[in-house]
């Protein structure tokens, strides 16, 4: 393995099992079964791309995919006594010798590309760089004499910088021996379309209810609000881990009382929002609450085109959103406004504007969504 277990893992979401942990996947049958056709047929590619939106298990379908890969043995005639069946899961048993020491961190075959930590600085870089990529000639140098299949998962591949990008191009262009690259892209868009082109497209899809609860019940998360952490989260089990554990459903509740102000915006409520993400610490918080805003505008929106959201995130939702998005018109109009709006914001945050008059200066556009 490429981590040391004294580093941080910025492939691990806070309140969560690292993917590597999960026992089960759940609600990814489709990219299961398209996997294993590939691998089955011999048409296993060298390079795959994971998608999908965030926390709904593409990290999770990886490090399966890993796994598999490592524990099951190349195609063969068999010799003698014929070829064996071909698999029919890309389960591993828990205590096959592969998963035990994936889980222990120690599985020479797999190399988990990861932002890392800055020497310079002692922080967590923000992308993956050029050097951490480079560690790759070591993996591929020293793993290369077991004739064995080696697996490098690239978590998240829109996290790479120009260089980390074209490095890990040419790896695509003459791929290593017995190499297989799982690239986990939550906006594939965001990738050189020749990374794209020498691909294959595995989709994931947002988690049902019953996924989700299964999902959830697996990481250990008891939902304070169960209704509103299903309708805020879209499927997404780390979405739903992150609201649950940063009290998520709470500040949207505190958002839509705010929103149904509206056409008047409360000064004094907006106030207080903007600054409860003040002070040192409370970044995570910020940065949640733009995202929840994205969320409030995003059903705005759509009440104006198929009614208010059902179930409701918070109390007074469906008459909130009704009242601000009664038809198609202002539909559009929201739509509109929430991208500019989120685009500002974001770009606020990318510069260390301060906080709290970042988010009060947010709320205070918000009316001019109504006008």
């Amino acid at each position: 393995m490429s981590a040391d277990d004294a580093l941080p893992e910025p492939d691990k979401l806070e309140g969560a099992p690292h993917p590597r942990e999960a026992t089960q996947l759940f609600g990814q049958e489709a990219a299961e079964a398209a996997f294993l056709d590939a691998f089955n047929t011999g048409r296993l590619h060298h390079g795959w791309m994971i998608t999908g939106p965030k926390g709904i298990g593409k990290a999770t379908l990886a490090w399966k995919l890993a796994r598999f890969l490592i524990a099951t043995p190349p195609h063969d005639d068999g010799g003698l006594f014929g070829a064996p069946p071909p698999p029919t899961t890309l389960d591993i048993d828990p205590e096959h010798p592969v998963a035990r020491r994936m889980m222990a961190r120690a599985e020479p075959g797999l190399f988990s590309l990861t932002r890392s930590v800055v020497e310079t600085t002692g922080r967590m870089s923000r992308e993956i760089r050029i050097e951490d990529v480079r560690r790759l000639r070591g993996f591929f140098a020293m793993s290369s004499a077991d004739g064995g299949r080696r697996v490098v998962i690239v978590d998240a591949a829109d996290e790479m910088n120009p260089n980390a990008a074209n490095a890990i191009l040419k790896l695509l262009e003459e791929p290593p021996a017995n190499a297989v690259l799982l690239l986990i892209a939550h906006q594939p868009s965001r990738l050189l379309p020749t990374i794209r082109s020498r691909c294959r497209v595995l989709r994931c899809e947002p988690l049902s209810d019953s996924d989700l609860d299964a999902a959830l019940a697996q990481a250990e998360v008891t939902a304070s609000d169960p209704a509103a952490l299903t309708a805020l989260a879209g499927g997404s089990a780390g979405a739903a881990i992150r609201l649950e554990t940063e009290e998520g459903t709470k500040l949207y509740a505190d958002l839509l009382k705010l929103i149904s102000t509206l056409p008047q915006l409360d000064r004094g409520l907006a106030g207080k929002l903007a600054e409860s993400v003040g002070g040192r610490g409370n970044e995570a918080r910020m940065t949640l609450l733009l995202d929840l805003l994205d969320v409030a505008l995003s059903r705005l929106a759509r009440t104006g085109v198929v009614g208010p959201p059902t179930p409701e995130a918070a109390p007074g939702e469906a008459d909130a959103l009704l009242k601000l998005s009664p038809n198609a018109h202002a539909a559009r109009n929201w739509a509109a406004h929430a991208q500019s709006l989120s685009e500002r914001a974001r770009r606020g945050a990318a510069v260390n504007l301060d906080p709290p008059g970042l988010i009060f200066d947010t709320l205070l556009k918000l009316e001019e969504g109504v006008r």
